[in-house]
């Protein structure tokens, strides 16, 4: 009963919003996304619009608090890489919050998704 009451507490304080509310970033295709924030802007990642085969954005997590929470980002940098709005991979930083994956190993990763569908 205790473990009970401390879920409930949890997402009443959380704020746990339910799957529908999700804010999608990504609807169609093949989408990279970077999570960061102005805090860590040195260690962002440069060469991803440089990437083939998908589209890219970054996202500042300190603009939207429920952005992290959405899609359960720990670290940042984070990149998410997305096919039709679900999440196929994911690469993050390390514990001083640089990012350990190349742009060669993301790429190889679309080029993975996309090889798939033959």
């Amino acid at each position: 009963m205790k473990y009970l009451v401390v879920l409930a507490l949890t997402s009443l304080f959380i704020g746990t919003p339910p799957a529908e509310e999700k804010t999608e970033l990504c609807d169609d295709g093949i989408c990279v996304i970077q999570f960061n924030a102005k805090f860590n802007a040195v260690n962002e990642v440069t060469w991803l619009d440089e990437l083939t085969d998908c589209t890219t954005t970054t996202v500042d997590i300190t603009t939207d608090p429920s952005l992290p929470q959405d899609y359960k980002i720990v670290v940042v940098p984070t990149i998410l890489i997305l096919e039709d709005g679900a999440e196929v991979a994911r690469f993050q930083a390390n514990i001083m919050m640089t990012m350990e994956a190349t742009q060669n190993e993301v790429q190889e990763s679309i080029d993975n998704i996309i090889m798939s569908k033959f």
